[in-house]
């Protein structure tokens, strides 16, 4: 197979290892990527078009020829010109552009995992400038904005090259106890981003080694709501493994250390509670959750991880997507539930809002189209799925899949599935997989 790759290769003289190796080098020193350096063996796989590029050394080539991985990996037929116009002017390309490859993501994630558990296991401490921690805190702002918002593939760099950052900074020097706070505190959110994202990619067992991590760092940070969040993201990573009575153990582990008039990381360990109670069968304890979120709502004031949102707060438009999942889950319906739904729909519906999230929208869609489908309501369920089925490749994530696979499974077992409209729907939802990446909380 002749590629742009090669093609552009050969009309630049750059044929072989030794003529393209240096074109390279100043590419990669133009985007700060120096020391990236493919051995012949990979560039004459390059060249023959036996193999593509990974990671980095993607950035570098489309620095270097000015066109998309996917354009320089097209095939070109012999004695013929490409017709593929350049990059020119054009924006980077992100790593979700690339290709965020999920097997490279998730090894990824296994390293940092291990990286964070080495340093849980054994540290040495020595000292730190406030700079330093600025920057941290910056970088930590922002990714918490970030995550609910944008495909994974777009940060996860990003999440595990600040993660080893504060990991070294207490690593490395002797801090202040207001500094080794702070610090432990960072380290605690973004292993709390790591995991989320590990659970994203289906891969449970590494999520729970960042969680376990992300709970020593609350410790060391001596801040409760942070241990409560921490084994909240611990129930949500067993209620997504289908482990309902772990999910339901966290729940309640959390619960004991959030302040109930403080933050509302408590009404997230209700609504964790009731979901797992639902996945259980316990209509009475889902009762009895969702009372005490709704009765406590008004009474709660917002505390410093609400100030930083994204994951870290549990906004009334996610209350109620998670008080309609935990009805659907024991298999109510009827009318009172769906505008319930809808309400929780209508929560998500402004991208532009603080408190948006894809994840958290898709959820919802997929609860709306429960209540549906358990009130009879065949076409008000397909209307409903539709956004969710309609999303990018790269904002499918584990969770989002799960919740279709639910109205699936409720589409085949119901009295009309045997209707072409139902039996499409199944077989649409069936086909249904994350390619790229990004669950909703």
């Amino acid at each position: 197979m002749r590629t742009l790759f090669r093609y552009l290769l050969e009309e630049r003289e750059w044929r072989s290892h030794e003529a393209f190796l240096p074109q390279f080098r100043q590419a990669a020193n133009r985007i700060n990527l120096p020391g990236i350096e493919p051995a012949q063996t990979t560039f004459e796989a390059w060249f023959y078009g036996a193999r593509r590029p990974q990671r980095d050394a993607r950035r570098v080539l489309v620095e270097l020829l000015g066109y998309s991985i996917d354009a320089l990996w097209s095939e070109i037929p012999d004695g013929t010109a490409p017709a593929i116009p350049a990059l020119n002017s054009a924006p980077p390309a992100t790593p979700a552009e690339l290709g965020g490859d999920l097997t490279e993501m998730k090894r990824m994630g296994v390293m940092a995992a291990r990286r964070a558990k080495d340093f849980v296991l054994g540290t040495e401490r020595e000292r730190v400038g406030a700079e330093a921690i600025g920057f941290v805190n910056d970088e930590v702002t922002r990714l918490v904005a970030e995550y609910p918002r944008v495909p994974l593939a777009t940060i996860w760099d990003d999440l595990a090259s600040a993660q080893d950052d504060v990991f070294r900074l207490l690593e490395g020097g002797r801090l202040r106890p207001s500094q080794l706070r702070d610090l432990n505190f960072q380290a605690t959110v973004l292993s709390f981003l790591m995991a989320k994202g590990s659970n994203d990619m289906g891969d449970p067992k590494t999520a729970m080694v960042q969680a376990r991590v992300a709970l020593s760092c609350a410790d060391d940070a001596e801040h409760p709501g942070l241990i409560a969040l921490v084994n909240g993201l611990k129930s949500l990573i067993a209620y997504w493994a289908n482990q309902p009575e772990d999910a339901l153990h966290f729940a309640r582990q959390g619960a004991a250390h959030a302040n109930p008039q403080r933050g509302t990381v408590g009404l997230w360990m209700l609504g964790l509670e009731a979901r797992a109670a639902a996945l259980l069968g316990d209509e009475a304890t889902v009762r009895t959750a969702n009372r005490a979120a709704t009765e406590r709502r008004d009474r709660v004031t917002p505390d410093d991880l609400d100030a930083l949102g994204g994951l870290l707060t549990y906004p009334d438009a996610k209350q109620h997507y998670y008080t309609v999942e935990a009805e659907v889950l024991l298999g109510h319906g009827g009318e009172p539930l769906a505008t319930q739904a809808a309400k929780a729909v209508q929560g998500f519906s402004d991208p532009n809002a603080p408190e948006w999230a894809f994840g958290d929208l898709a959820g919802a869609q997929c609860n709306q189209a429960l209540t549906y489908l358990y009130g009879g309501d065949l076409d008000g369920a397909a209307s409903a799925i539709r956004p969710v089925l309609d999303l990018p490749a790269s904002l499918r994530n584990q969770g989002i899949v799960v919740s279709a696979a639910r109205v699936r499974q409720a589409l085949t077992a119901g009295t009309a599935r045997d209707a072409i409209i139902a039996r499409d729907l199944a077989e649409e939802i069936a086909a249904y997989k994350p390619q790229r990446l990004a669950l909703p909380r």
